[in-house]
């Protein structure tokens, strides 16, 4: 739908995100903007962060894609305790916001500023897992179904109105980085196609009570979640390890450090709890329910590399205890 004969004047959006999962959106917003004569004016995001070793400080993905787009960037370190930068964006006249993991709640007033409201890109299927961490919730809970949902933001944990949902399956494999990408892609298709029919008024928002599903909320993901608890059962700690790649990892300790787990399998079978031992398909550890066939490790101060291989180099690792 072409919007721009609706409309006397570009309709003024501001784009708010931070993370990879926001990029694709970002992207999309940019591209239909300027087919259907938007105008993109600013893009706001969260403050640069130090990484890697050296601890340099590094702009947001969405930073750098706005950066490349020349578009304007904002970070303020917070809106509810800086009425300066809810000035700021109030001062930028924007008809509508985009929300994509900004990672930082919006107050009132902000909410208040665009006549088309706040639409947020989340990755779930509301109401089920609202909060900071539905991708590795669904997950860590087993599900085989997760999907998007566009949804107009109230002063609620994500208990605002749904615009539009779509489905996404849970892969056996899938971990927090594959799912997300997918999802990324999918909450911006599902953005550029329901942006012009919101705008044209066409869209009438769906209150969740009325949705299918039970209401849940995921709380922001800590470090020390993923240390593996191996009295659970391996079925279980299999889906940690995928849950918390790319972060925190799972991890355990063997020899006084840090190993962790990027690739694991559950497997039917019996060791004690902690346990290494070798299997015909490679090294396994015991568990509460079962074996976790171990597939892909990180040594402390080491690579990433094949469980083969690892037990190659360190074969006194079959017959020791984890944990």
């Amino acid at each position: 739908m072409d919007t721009a004969t609706l409309f006397p004047n570009p309709i003024r959006i501001v784009f708010m995100g931070t993370p990879d999962f926001a990029v694709p959106s970002l992207q999309a917003l940019q591209t239909q903007a300027a087919a259907q004569g938007w105008e993109v004016v600013a893009v706001v995001t969260q403050p640069d962060r130090p990484a890697g070793r050296g601890k340099q400080m590094t702009p947001s993905p969405v930073k750098q894609q706005a950066l490349d787009g020349n578009l304007p960037v904002y970070q303020p370190a917070s809106l509810r305790k800086d009425p300066a930068a809810v000035e700021a964006l109030a001062a930028l006249m924007p008809d509508l916001l985009v929300v994509a993991a900004y990672g930082l709640i919006l107050p009132k007033r902000v909410l208040e500023i665009p006549s088309y409201g706040c639409i947020n890109v989340h990755a779930s299927l509301l109401p089920a897992y609202r909060g900071a961490s539905p991708i590795t919730a669904a997950i860590l809970d087993g599900q085989a179904e997760t999907g998007v949902s566009l949804m107009l933001m109230d002063e609620g944990m994500d208990t605002g109105p749904v615009l539009a949902q779509a489905r996404q399956p849970i892969r056996p494999d899938d971990t927090s980085a594959s799912l997300s990408a997918r999802l990324a892609v999918q909450g911006a298709e599902l953005l550029t196609e329901m942006l012009p029919r919101w705008l044209a008024g066409e869209i009438a928002p769906i209150p969740q009570e009325s949705l299918p599903g039970t209401p849940s909320v995921c709380r922001l993901i800590r470090k020390e979640q993923g240390q593996i608890d191996w009295h659970l059962p391996a079925v279980q700690i299999e889906r940690m390890v995928r849950a918390y790649t790319p972060w925190p990892s799972a991890y355990t300790s063997w020899r006084g450090a840090v190993l962790k787990i990027w690739q694991a399998a559950a497997r039917a079978g019996d060791a004690p709890v902690g346990r290494v031992i070798s299997t015909p398909e490679g090294p396994a550890v015991g568990t509460g329910e079962g074996l976790l066939l171990l597939h892909s490790v990180q040594p402390a101060g080491k690579r990433a590399m094949d469980a083969r291989s690892f037990l190659n180099g360190a074969p006194a690792f079959v017959g020791s205890e984890l944990g």
